[in-house]
Order: structure tokens, then sequence, then C-alpha cells
């Protein structure tokens, strides 16, 4: 059983700065594409960014500029750095990744838990 834990979430000012990380646990074969998501209240989940496994790196129009995507596959993680913050940016933010485990050839996904982030005006 995979399981992906986010961390980093909390309450911050506007133009603030906040850290997100989410590592993968469980037994993995790889990880594909890693990426965030965020629901606001009363809103659908929503594409943050997403990274691939060598690195390309994608961002909602909102985000781009002030939020950066990262991973590091040696420990199955995958970050986000959210700088610049905005009231709008207030949501529960959902780590994914595409995990392929052994004996099963396609990909699934994963999801976390949700960890949210509070941006006060």
């Amino acid at each position: 059983q995979v399981q992906l834990v986010e961390s980093g979430g909390g309450l911050v000012q506007a133009g603030g700065s906040l850290p997100l990380s989410c590592a993968a646990s469980g037994i993995i074969f790889s990880i594909n594409a890693m990426g965030w998501y965020r629901q606001a209240p009363g809103k659908q989940r929503e594409l943050v960014a997403r990274i691939t496994g060598g690195g390309s790196a994608d961002y909602a129009d909102s985000v781009k500029g002030r939020f950066t995507i990262s991973r590091d596959n040696a420990k199955n993680a995958v970050y986000l750095q959210m700088n610049s913050l905005k009231p709008e940016d207030t949501a529960v933010y959902y780590c994914s990744a595409k995990v392929v485990v052994p004996g099963v050839p396609l990909p699934k996904n994963a999801w976390g838990q949700g960890t949210l982030v509070t941006v006060s005006s």
C-alpha cells in the first residue's frame, strides 16, 4: 500500500511564503509524475503544479512566477515552495503521484490526505 504524507501547511499573511513537502512510502517500484492540487471551499480541485520524473514542470497560470515545484527522486518526495501568497491561494493542498508498484503494469494515482493553507489579508 502506497501512502503520501504532506506537511507544511498553516496560516501565513499575504505576501508571505510557505513550503509544502510530500513523501511517498510503501512498496514502490517507481514514481512517474508528481504534483500538487488544491481545493478551495465551494470550488473544484484544481492542478497547481506538476513535475515529471525527469524534472520538467508546469504550473497553473494563477501561480506562475510565485510557486516552484521540485522533487527528490531518491526520497520519493515532492515539494512546493509558495511565495508572494495571496488570500485566493487559501485552500487544502493535496499531493499526488503516479506510482508503479511491483507486479502491477500500469501506474496508479495516489493522493495525500491534504494540508490546509490559509492566507490572511
